[in-house]
């Protein structure tokens, strides 16, 4: 097992403070060479166009081109070559653009990273960070290197780009054992995951090809190249084809000289049967279904760099995979609101909230007070021109379920300030925030279901009523229910207390359980 980078140097309270100089982030850049992770050196147009005849079929044709010229068969010879120019123009294009296509996508990948130099902030490219670097990390930054942590408060990060699992991953500064696997690493912050919630400071440990990122982005590199099941099948049947056409000119050949034929027209009879037999079409058919597929893959957005890939995925039979940004959007989308007036189902492919009939439901007071606690109580945000937004995914989801009613953020917190936060806490299992709203402060919770419950003392958004303990067991069946269901389940509550006073946990109003799903990619 590979064991976690160790940091270049001792870090003190002071290089905390200050962070590395000028001159010493120059001198480890020189060293260590820049933050960046290697990729396939990119392929000129020549060799793009020369990859194109390395098939035995495109050989075989190019033979029998030759042979008709030889013999003067020149309206054979020139069909072939046309057939030829064709199969290698339309294979040249279709993978000139997919290479390109990838090669933009990763230029877009340019990154600036805000760290601690000579005791000032500074923000420099991700490509000039180096080992003993502080890193200053925010909610919605993407971390640029491995690093280990010094600093985190409410520090959440998403790492399912290394370890598939969706749900952010709280951050600590805790020492955690040398050999932990990366999913347990929670004092180490990864290159290539985001941070969803909180901040932090990291102390960087390894860059570019050093860190964890790097090392599977080696083992893809490293990977040798291999023929497709399509290339094997040509390569195999051009093999047959050379062999039996061998095998048929000579026999006729001989047959025609032991019958007293001419000895110059049986050999160019055989020729000229030996090129008829080849067949010239089969490439350009070939060539015209993968590039049919690879256009049809591209309406889908996704790339596919060579054009023999194409068959290979289509004869692909099983797939082992993670579900997480696979088999699901890694997009968490609330699919249930279990409120005590009513069960609402959500509809995203109408942009419809359904009731228990499946009828659009009208958004009543409860149900716009409850989607009102979803929206505030949190630290996502989402734009209507970003559709995947910044933040933790159920939070962003909460967004979109406000969004349906008309509710921004932005403008809801223009209209009620917020004055507090009581960050999520592992032991209170719950997060609020407080807004100046009508002379009072509108304290907005959300949490673990039990939690809520237990911290709740009445139920209902506009006729509020006690919640007694067998109405808090009712209502842990419900969340039991949901997530039995396959649902991730939040409880939504609400409190009102005077301008100034300390939001606590106090007198909450239980107002709903919600229930997210990632739902399953459906193209």
């Amino acid at each position: 097992m590979r064991k976690r980078p160790k940091p270049c140097s001792q870090a003190t309270t002071w290089m905390i403070a200050s962070g590395l100089t000028g001159a010493e982030a120059a001198s480890r850049l020189e060293r260590h060479g820049p933050n960046a992770l290697l990729t396939h050196p990119q392929q000129t147009v020549l060799a793009i166009l020369l990859d194109q005849m390395r098939s035995p079929v495109v050989w075989l044709l190019g033979a029998a081109a030759a042979i008709a010229a030889l013999f003067g068969e020149w309206t054979e010879a020139i069909a072939i070559l046309a057939v030829l120019v064709i199969n290698t123009l339309i294979g040249f294009v279709t993978e000139l653009r997919a290479i390109r296509s990838m090669e933009a996508l990763r230029k877009l990948g340019t990154r600036s990273t805000r760290v601690r130099r000579d005791g000032k902030i500074r923000i420099v490219p991700a490509e000039q960070i180096v080992p003993g670097d502080i890193v200053v990390l925010e909610s919605g930054d993407v971390v640029t290197a491995d690093m280990r942590l010094v600093e985190a408060k409410n520090l959440f990060a998403d790492e399912s780009t290394l370890t598939g699992e969706s749900v952010p991953v709280e951050k600590g500064t805790a020492p955690v054992p040398a050999d932990a696997i990366i999913a347990e690493q929670t004092s180490m912050a990864h290159k290539g995951t985001a941070i969803t919630r909180g901040a932090g400071v990291g102390v960087t440990v390894a860059t570019g090809m050093a860190t964890e990122l790097g090392l599977t982005t080696k083992l893809v590199i490293e990977a040798a190249d291999d023929t497709s099941p399509l290339e094997r099948k040509l390569a195999q049947l051009t093999g047959q084809l050379v062999k039996a056409t061998i095998v048929v000119t000579v026999l006729i050949a001989v047959a025609g000289m032991a019958t007293g034929r001419d000895l110059v027209l049986m050999i160019e009879a055989a020729i000229a049967l030996a090129v008829a037999a080849i067949p010239e079409g089969l490439p350009i058919v070939a060539t015209m279904a993968l590039a049919r597929g690879m256009w049809r893959m591209a309406q889908r957005n996704v790339v596919v760099e060579r054009l023999a890939a194409v068959e290979t995925l289509g004869a692909t039979t099983v797939i082992c995979t993670d579900k997480t940004g696979t088999l699901t959007e890694n997009r968490m989308t609330v699919e249930r609101l279990w409120l005590p007036s009513a069960d609402y189902r959500l509809d995203h492919a109408r942009g419809k909230i359904l009731d228990s009939a499946g009828a659009a439901a009208a958004v009543d007071d409860p149900l716009r007070r409850t989607m009102e606690v979803g929206v505030l109580c949190g630290t996502a945000t989402l734009k209507a021109e970003d559709e995947r937004g910044a933040g933790d995914p159920m939070e962003l989801a909460l967004l979109r379920l406000g969004a349906l009613a008309g509710l921004d953020r932005e403008a809801m917190l223009d209209a009620w300030p917020e004055r507090a936060e009581i960050a999520f806490d592992t032991e209170t299992k719950m997060m609020a925030t407080a807004h100046e709203r009508d002379g009072r402060l509108f304290v907005a919770v959300k949490g673990a279901p039990e939690a809520v419950l237990d911290a709740a003392a009445t139920i209902g958004a506009a006729a509020k009523a006690p919640l007694t303990q067998e109405a808090r067991e009712d209502w842990l069946r419900h969340a039991e229910t949901l997530a039995e269901d396959g649902l991730r389940v939040l409880a939504l509550a609400e409190t009102a207390i005077p301008l100034g006073a300390k939001p606590a946990y106090e007198h909450l109003t239980f107002l709903a359980l919600v229930g997210f799903r990632d739902p399953p990619r459906v193209r």
